[in-house]
């Protein structure tokens, strides 16, 4: 620790001098909504200055490149693996120190370890709490009974990752078949996952396709009597996949350090318990961990998830490419 020497009545004194803790730039695909509440808890443990940019995961990624070896960003948040894996593919993300990577799960983290996820999300049809009559997987929602009655948001990158995990699941030519089916089904189309929970829960459709967090959100404000629940599907198809929100670190950033130092808190039991916690999310940490799932969520080993990798699900242009020759994104 740097230190000055002060001379008080001939008897030398050495007093710390406090060392500048830095900065560091985070660019976020995820709402602030969602992880304000921990940047600041990191702030507070460490000192760190941090700035945070938000926007959506894809968008941000492309701004990364643009600004090329003069980006400001150090850490790069993305709410799926697709964005993540596409910076990776572009050599903008580092090869991140072992013992960041070894604390989380081999699921929720791609093998070449340049990046890590941060929390898990599954995949759900959130339905009006009195249908009765639900799917076991999301092959029947093509069925005509449900014609008018479902929705999706194909601008979602979550959405978009699931269909990601379709291609690799089913193949290109079966996932361009359920997707017209879906859209000769009228599937209403939406914003994001949000909007497709209160329609849910107004009767305005039967079943959306949204992740499972935001539900809970919604009871946790109105209470139990809101109109709508989750069907976590277990048929192990790709209407069932859990996917993760995850960061890695850029390649020119300028507080590594600090960026090191932000990852191994988001992956610390107290960040984990956070996103369990308060966000309804599942943990991603490897081994016995001592993380509590919410009381209202299943155990993530007892969910049917689709044996993808995060590499099988980063190819988020290729479905963008589908979803605009199908008229789904302008």
């Amino acid at each position: 620790v740097p230190v000055e020497v002060v001379v008080e009545k001939e008897v030398v004194v050495e007093k710390e001098v406090p060392t500048d803790p830095g900065k560091l730039v985070i660019y976020s695909g995820r709402k602030e909504s969602l992880i304000g509440s921990i940047i600041e808890e990191f702030e507070d443990l460490t000192g760190v200055d941090v700035e945070a940019k938000y926007g959506k995961t894809f968008p941000i990624a492309t701004m990364i490149l643009e600004e090329g070896d003069n980006s400001p960003a150090d850490i790069y948040y993305a709410q799926d693996p697709g964005g993540l894996g596409f910076l990776s593919a572009e050599g903008r993300l580092i090869t991140l120190p072992g013992d960041i990577t070894e604390s989380v799960a081999d699921w929720a983290k791609p093998s070449d370890a340049t990046w890590v996820g941060i929390s898990g999300r599954a995949r759900v049809l959130v339905h009006t709490a009195t249908l009765s009559d639900l799917p076991s997987s999301c092959e029947e929602l093509t069925d005509a009974k449900w014609k008018g009655k479902l929705g999706w948001a194909p601008t979602n990158s979550s959405f978009q990752t699931m269909v990601t995990g379709m291609r690799a699941m089913w193949g290109e030519e079966k996932t361009l078949q359920w997707l017209t089916d879906m859209m000769a089904n009228d599937v209403g189309v939406y914003p994001k996952n949000t909007p497709q929970v209160a329609a849910a829960a107004a009767e305005e459709i039967s079943i959306g396709l949204v992740n499972h967090y935001y539900l809970h959100r919604f009871i946790s404000e109105e209470g139990d009597t809101f109109n709508a629940r989750n069907l976590f599907l277990s048929d192990g198809g790709p209407c069932s996949l859990v996917m993760v929100s995850g960061a890695g670190i850029v390649n020119t950033g300028k507080n590594r350090e600090n960026a090191e130092k932000f990852l191994r808190f988001m992956t610390s039991k107290v960040a984990q318990q956070y996103f369990t916690g308060q966000i309804y999310e599942y943990p991603v940490l490897a081994g016995d961990h001592g993380v509590k799932t919410h009381m209202l969520l299943p155990a993530l080993e007892d969910l049917n998830k689709p044996a993808l990798s995060m590499e099988d699900l980063s190819d988020l242009t290729g479905t963008q490419v589908i979803f605009r020759d199908l008229g789904m994104l302008d």
